[in-house]
Formats: structure tokens, sequence, C-alpha cells
């Protein structure tokens, strides 16, 4: 019986563990991903609105995560930069300009890249960002170009995910060696160290460990290619977890090409052991091999430092044991000492603390339940930290160089950093990054940082210039830096607009600003009209103004005078600002005594009522408002979520707040453990309305419609289970009923939904490779702008007024388009064969044609014709005086079925026949009929223009379909 007991116990541990552990919704693998991809590109081919223009409009100010650089050996100006969202960039001319060359492939997320600079400089990208963060998007494996970026082969490795590092062989072009870190969110095996012969046409994994170890680093003897070091490196996360070390990590070498492994990390090597063993990186010197750095995340719990106790000090350990007797006996100043030290709000004092505590109303305990928010894990913990370490023997023995802690450098997410760079030139010089840059000249005893001004913190990518000494390229979270002098000094190269937005929204200035918050570079706004050029260097000003910094989360703007802003930073600290006079005010809700501390998202969820902008809601697990614009709240709701986890990573929390553009207080919140609620009563009461979604997954945009009272939309967002399911719902009846709708969007996470504000018939869905409409709300999907590259969407917002949609990208900073003509296609309109919409008038400038210098080139007008084709095929369009003299012609052959907008540059033709050919002729003839065309005249530019008067446009299909509009140019104000 107490063999049978103890089986049995052990089935019912597994099981309680399994019951954990296992995904509860179905991962999505490679081949449906790959037939999202062919669906992607299906969608775009197909789609009635890739006519619609995207212009970018910045901002690269704050430039985005970089994650690998990679520098021309021949030419130091010539080089590439790998972004973590933002894709591939080239240089030729040492930072002044960048090229994209990687854009439009089944992602654009990056991991590292490597260049067979001996061999035509041939590219490879390992696809998906190996830092595991937040916002680190998956790959599909490994791609070659062998033509500069302008074509891509795909070569597997496609459930790799996450790719730390590639390393191509000095001699051989086709011997290649991957470190792939694996699945971010769930175990798998297509990780470890994988090897091709072949250029990439088969792989073999070399060095695995378990489903949950990747390889995270490699690097390669320059003196011998058949040594290679790789580090292992085990971590597991989840929505609500995120173990970031563990006995399986080390570091392997292998003396036969990768062939075989050996670990050279081991007990008795010198070289820490055990389960807080994290991320490590590795550095080779190249004049002498057998030198070895690493660079370790060590996990493990500081050893307590004795210190003598300060008896007269009140501490969080004091109080955890106290009897109620003791508290009430301790000395009020005390008391009010420690609760000054740890925020308490004014409303709480010493006396009033204990009079609760005497009532019975507070235990002891309480004051330290207040302060225990669901964070504490992740920044009270005391670990060692980021430690650095030495091999002289090419790694068979391993010795610290340092004998302090580096503090304020790793914290608990070492995670996020573990590069480390040796000179090429000293052996003694290592460089290291972190929350900091740090530069050793003695071999790593001592560290100085070299984070200067300019340059931004978290440190992933470093080059040094072998030929030049104190020449260094610098990659962090704020772009790209160089420095000539060993980091005294640096220059930013942040042309291309690579920003991370996590939020957008607009004003109601003219023109309207946009405002966004971005990953690890605060909250910014700048003119919807932003041109991102170098001007603002000789003007002083750049067209984007920074208002708060940290992570810049959501943004809500009083559009009665466009100057008070809500917005705030990580986990739901949320400001007031006047963002013209500077002035701020924290107004985030503050729990009482007794309470346990709110639960806030990384994004919490802040929102203006559309009906009364005094009053503002918050979410944190609770639903919490403010009638008078944030100086005090009121928690109205219970918990709103399903209850969260245990773990270090808060969960458990609201994600999105909407309120019913047609109802006061007809209010709908998700939460990132699959939760959504409705109140019809301003939050007073609540009824969950999720029991028929897809149960587990984060609650990414909840979408009260302006059309209907009862009508709502839900995107459900499976990326933190590796599901890349396009989730999509409509309800009819405030939530009681779901309809899945979107069932032809391709399988890619949906990270907002928005209703058209003009169209109830029109919904924009951004996904984590791009932004998609639907015309008949949500029945069929098609791509929106082919420019775009496939990059995250994770917010939009339709401008009501100037009809232009928002787009905020995670990785390709912000997008703007009109949406006017897309706002007016309707059923009608889509059963036409020729449709021609409104034009608008245009003020006719002198101009025109004209040139600041004979240097410069000339204005040139542009006026766009928006007309919709049901099919494809040629058009034809003419532009006519009133009474039908012909001034211009053009031919448009194989025009795509859909919207699409002619540019035209209001000039007259000069072709023999024309108006300006026979221009005495003309005036003989036609001066009593039309005196608009009478007053032609050369510019400067060699065209004629049109003057002012009304014009019409025919078009013409090729169906004999022929539709005629007016427009009129006209005569600019005096003054």
């Amino acid at each position: 019986m107490k063999k049978i007991h103890l089986s049995l116990s052990f089935i019912l541990a597994a099981t309680a563990l399994l019951a954990q552990t296992a995904n509860p919704v179905p991962f999505t693998n490679y081949k449906e991903r790959m037939e999202g991809y062919k669906k992607r590109k299906a969608l775009e081919a197909n789609s009635l609105v890739s006519g619609i223009a995207f212009r970018s409009i910045g901002p690269n100010i704050m430039s985005g995560r970089v994650v690998d650089i990679e520098v021309s050996p021949h030419d130091p100006t010539h080089f590439y930069v790998a972004y973590a969202s933002g894709g591939l960039w080239k240089t030729e001319n040492n930072g002044l300009t960048f090229t994209p060359l990687f854009d439009y492939e089944a992602v654009i997320t990056i991991g590292d890249i490597a260049i067979d600079w001996n061999n035509g400089g041939t590219i490879w990208i390992g696809t998906g960002e190996s830092n595991s963060s937040r916002s680190s998007y998956s790959g599909v494996g490994v791609f070659k170009s062998a033509d500069g970026g302008k074509s891509w082969t795909h070569l597997g490795l496609e459930e790799t995910h996450h790719i730390g590092k590639i390393v191509v062989h000095p001699t051989d072009p086709n011997t290649v060696w991957v470190a792939a870190i694996g699945h971010l969110y769930s175990p798998n095996k297509d990780r470890g160290v994988y090897k091709t012969s072949d250029g990439g046409k088969t792989w073999k994994q070399v060095l695995f460990k378990d489903e949950n170890t990747g390889a995270i680093d490699m690097q390669i003897d320059p003196a011998n290619p058949q040594n290679l070091y790789a580090t292992l490196w085990y971590r597991t996360r989840r929505a609500w977890n995120f173990t970031e070390s563990g006995k399986s990590s080390g570091i392997y070498k292998s003396t036969d090409g990768g062939a075989t492994w050996s670990l050279v990390s081991g007990e008795g090597s010198g070289f820490p052991t055990g389960d807080g063993v994290g991320r490590i990186g590795l550095a080779v010197y190249p004049q002498n091999s057998n030198i070895v750095y690493a660079i370790l995340d060590n996990q493990q719990a500081r050893k307590e430092e004795k210190k003598e106790e300060d008896k007269t000090k009140l501490t969080k350990d004091k109080l955890r044991t106290i009897t109620t007797g003791e508290f009430l006996k301790l000395d009020d100043k005390q008391l009010q000492a420690f609760m000054d030290e740890n925020g308490f709000p004014g409303k709480y004092s010493a006396a009033k603390v204990k009079e609760m505590v005497k009532s019975g109303k507070l235990k002891p305990i309480a004051l330290v339940e207040y302060l225990e928010d669901a964070n504490a894990a992740l920044f009270d913990t005391k670990v060692t930290g980021g430690e650095v370490y030495r091999s002289d023997d090419a790694g068979k023995t391993w010795k610290k160089t340092h004998s302090t802690y580096l503090e304020d450098f790793f914290y608990t997410y070492g995670y996020y950093f573990g590069k480390i760079w040796v000179s090429p030139y000293d052996e003694n010089k290592i460089y290291i990054g972190g929350l900091y840059a740090l530069r050793s000249d003695d071999g790593g005893k001592t560290f100085q940082s070299i984070s200067g001004e300019n340059v931004h913190a978290d440190h992933h990518a470093l080059w040094s210039n072998p030929a030049r000494k104190g020449h260094l390229i610098n990659g962090n979270d704020g772009g790209v830096n160089i420095s000539y002098d060993d980091g005294k000094t640096w220059f930013k190269c942040n042309t291309p607009s690579v920003g991370q937005f996590y939020a957008v929204n607009v004003d109601m200035e003219t023109p309207h600003n946009v405002y966004g918050g971005l990953q690890d570079n605060g909250v910014w706004w700048g003119s919807s009209q932003s041109k991102m050029d170098l001007a603002w260097t000789q003007e002083g000003k750049n067209p984007f103004q920074n208002i708060m910094g940290g992570d810049g989360m959501q943004v809500q703007v009083d559009t009665r005078d466009n100057t008070t802003v809500y917005t705030g930073y990580q986990f739901g600290n949320y400001f007031r600002i006047n963002k013209n006079t500077g002035e701020t005010k924290y107004i985030t809700p503050q729990h009482d005594l007794g309470e346990r501390p709110y639960r806030w998202n990384w994004q919490s969820p802040i929102l203006i009522s559309k009906h009364n902008q005094d009053i503002i809601y918050m979410g944190s697990n609770h639903f919490h408002r403010s009638m008078n614009k944030g100086d005090d709240f009121k928690t109205l709701s219970g918990d709103l979520t399903n209850g969260g986890k245990k773990g270090d990573v808060t969960y458990g929390t609201l994600t999105t707040i909407d309120e019913s553009p047609l109802k006061f207080g007809l209010i709908y919140t998700g939460s990132d453990d699959g939760a959504v609620n409705v109140s019809k009563d301003g939050g007073s009461t609540w009824t969950k309305v999720s029991s028929g979604l897809q149960a587990h997954m984060w609650v990414s945009r909840v979408c009260a419609s302006h059309h209907s009272e009862g009508r709502v939309y839900v995107s459900l967002n499976g990326y933190r289970w590796d599901n890349f399911t396009p989730y999509l719902y409509v309800s009819d009846n405030y939530g009681s009923n779901w309809t899945r709708i979107g069932t032809d969007l391709p399988l890619e996470p949906i990270n907002v939904v928005k209703e058209d504000p003009a169209n109830e018939n029109i919904l924009y869905v951004g996904t984590d490779n791009g932004l998609y409409v639907s015309l008949n709300r949500g029945k069929s999907f098609m791509r929106m702008g082919k420019t775009l590259p496939a990059v995250a969407v994770h917010d939009l917002v339709i401008h009501p007024r100037d009809k232009e949609i928002v787009v905020g990208t995670h990785g390709r900073s912000i997008y703007v388009a009109s949406v006017k003509e897309l706002q007016q296609m309707n059923d009608s309109i889509l059963a036409k064969s020729l449709y021609v919409f409104d034009l608008e008038d245009k003020k006719h400038s002198g101009r025109w044609g004209a040139k600041e210098s004979m240097w410069e080139k000339p204005n040139e007008p542009e006026y766009l014709i928006p007309y919709f084709i049901k099919d494809d095929g040629n058009v034809t369009i003419e532009v006519k005086t009133k009474s039908g003299l012909l001034l211009a012609s053009y031919a448009l052959i194989a025009q795509k079925k859909g919207l699409n907008y002619f540019s035209y540059d209001l000039s007259v033709s000069t072709e023999p026949g024309s108006v300006v050919a026979d221009y005495e002729k003309y005036l003989n003839d036609n001066k009593a009929k039309d005196d608009a065309a009478i007053k032609l005249k050369k510019a400067e530019s060699g065209k004629y223009y049109l003057q002012p008067g009304t014009y019409t446009v025919v078009i013409k299909g090729e169906n004999g379909a022929s539709i005629t509009k007016e427009f009129t140019i006209k005569k600019p104000k005096k003054g």
C-alpha cells in the first residue's frame, strides 16, 4: 500500500504541475504562420484600398532599440544596423542617411545579422529578437541576401522564433552557425546551435540541452575557426512570470567546427553554476584567442551584508511579526518616519494608523501589505547582478575580474542585456552593455561609464575599429551613436524613423497634432504635417517635443484646450500635464490601508469620457473614475479580471477601457487574462460578458460603436501563448452574445480594432505585421497601405474632423493617410464600374513652378484626383475648361482595381495642337468663351499652370463609362 500511495502521490503532483505549465490554448506552428504570410500577400494583391498613400511623419529623434551593428572592415562609414522591430538598415555615409532593406518579408523583427564581407557582402539575418522583453517579436528563421538586400531567400530554422547569434566561417561562405534561443512563451525543441555546410540549404542541430534552454551567444576563434564557444541559457517566460536563470545555463566549446561540444563552465572551472546562472555573453580577443571574456547575469541572491541593526528604525521585517500591543507602544515619530520614507499618503498620520489598529480595523501587517505590490519580486529582489569573467586558457578555467558588485547595471532584468566586447588591439580594454555602457582599461578590475551626452540607456551592440583607436559605434534603445574618443563624446545617427510606439492619439488643433508613448523613450507630440529632415538641427527645434520620460504609455488629450494631456509611464504612473507650461500633477489612484495594492499593467489604460472631459477613467485590476480631471479618484468596481496568477510580472490587470460615444456611462473593460466587463451606469455595477470569447487571451482592445448603442468590438491577442490566431469578435447586444469576425485575416495577433466614426461598415485592425481594413463590418478584410512595412501596428486613431488615419507602429514610428474617400465607399459605389469622388477646390499660388534660385528645384503643386474602378484596366483623364476646351490629357495604363489617386501637377499640356502650342489661334477663337485660360503664362519651370477659374475633369474607363467633375482654382486672398 505504501508503494501504491507514493506512486499515486507522484501522479497527482505531476498532473498538478502539468496543469500549471501546459498551454491551455493551441500553439501556432510555422506552416500555419507561413500560410498566414501568403494570405497577407493575397489580401494586399486583392486590396481595393492599396492606392491610399501613407506618409511617415516620424519621429526619428528618439529612434528605437538596436540589436546589432555590422561594420565594413574596408570602410567604417559603411555599416548595417538591425533594429529589434524596425527592420534592417544600411548606411554608406557614416550614418547621415540610411536605407531600409528588409521591409516586406514574413517578419521584420531581427535577433542578429552577419555580413560575409569576403563574399560580396552576403547578408545573413536571424529573425526574432533575442532580448526577452514584453515586445520582443518572434521570427521565422534565417534569411539570406546575395544582392545587397534587394532580394531575400528564406533558409529554414522556422521554429527557432528567436535567434541570438549568426557566425559565418571566415573562409568558407557555405559554413554558418546559428545560436537559437527558441520560443519565448513556450517550451520547444528547436533551440540550441545549428550548423550548415551548404549555404543554408540544410541544417543540423549540433548542440541541444532541453526544451527551455537555448543558445543566446556564440563566438569563433579568429585564429582557428574549428574552435567555437556558445552559451546556453535557461529561461521561461509567461505573461505572469519570468524565470531568467537555471542550472542548464552555461558555456560550451567545440574544437571540431561545431560537430561536438563540451561544457567548459562546470563545477571546478571557476565559473558560477546552479540555478542562478542566467544569460551569458562572450568575447574572444583576436590577437590571442586563449583570452576569452564572459559577462553573466547572475541571478543568485546576494549574501546578506551584516549591518549593525538600527533599533530605532522601523522596518517592514519588524512589522511582519510585531504584535498589536507592541505596535501601539511604538513611538509616533518612529512610525511616521517609516510612513514618510515609504510614501504613504498624507491622510494617514501615525496617530490615525494607531487608532485604526486599536479599533481592530487594521492589523500591523497591513502596513507591509500596503507596500508589496505585484512588482515587488521584480524590483525588490537583491540579486548578484552582472559579473565579468576571464579565461586565459581558452575556456578551461575562469576567474571573476572584479571584487565588487556592478551596481545600477543589470538589476533584476539582466535578461534584457548580456553583451561584452574586447578591444581588437588591447586585451585589457573591454566594454559591457547594460543600463549603462561601461568600459574597463584594466581587464575588468574597474569600470567607468561611457554613457555620455546624447547616449540613451540600455546597450545591445558595439563595434570597435581595429584600425583607429577610440572609434566606436554603439547601438542602444535610443538608436545609434558614434564616438571617436573612446566614449568621451558621442553624436547620434538617428535619421531612420524606427520609434516603437505603444499608443497614439490626436488633438483638434489645425493642423492637428499627434501624441504617442514609446518603448523606453517617453511620450512625444508633434504636428501631423511633420516631415523628417535635418532642417531642425539648424532651426534648433525638432518637429516633435518630449513631455514625459520612462516607457511612454497611453495618451489622452483634453480637446477643449488642446493643451491638457493625460499620460505617463509604465505600471500605471500617470500625470496631468500642461504641455505648454510643463505644469505636472501625479494623478494615479492610490489604494487604502487595509487593501492590497492595485495591479497595474505595464501599459495601463486611461480614458477621457467622450461626454464630459472633466471625467477621467483609469484601470488597474479595478475601475477608477475621477469627476474633476484627475484631482481625485473613486474606485467603483471590484476585481474586473480573472484574478491573475502568482509570479514576478504583474498579471490580472486591465488593458483596455472604452466608453460608448452614444451613451454616457456605457463602459467596457478588458483584461490581460481574458475578462471583458460592461457597465451601463457609469461604473457602479459591472457584468462579465467574456464567456463567449476564446479563453485566456489578452484583451488587446474593446471598441464601443459610434453607430449602434449595443454594438461593441473586441480583439484578443495570443502572442504571450505563442498563438498567432487573429481573434476578433462583435456583439450587438452589449456583449451578451459574440460573433467571430475577421476569419480571413492572416495568422497575426491583433493589437487594435477601431470602428470608423463616419462609416459603420468600416473596421480597421492593426496586427503584429500590419494594417487591415474591412468595408463590410468584418466579414472580409484587405491589407491597407502597400508601402507600409510588415511592422507591428500597436494603435491607430481616426481624426473625426480631418478624416485622417494615424497609425502608431512598434518599430517604424507614425504614419498618416487620408481616409476621406475611403469613408464614402459603400455598396453603391462598390457596384459601379467607375466612380469619381468630389474634387476639392485649390487656392492658386504665383509660386507654382517658381525657383528659390537657379540651383533649387521648382515649386510643383500637387492635386489628387480620386476615383474608383471595379476592375483592373486603363483609364483616361482629361482636364478641360468649363466650356470644354481640352487643356491636358493623361492615359493611365493598367490601373489597379479599387480606390486610386491620380497626382496632377495642375499644368497645361504643351503637346502639338494644344492650347499652349497654338496660343495665338486660341486667343482669336476662344477669348470670349474661356477667360480663365487666356491668362496662361510660362513659369520658371517651363510649364503653364491653371489660372483661377472653374475647370472640369473627365475620367473614362475601358468599358465606355465616363464621369465629369468640376473643381475651382481660387484666387488667393489679397494681403
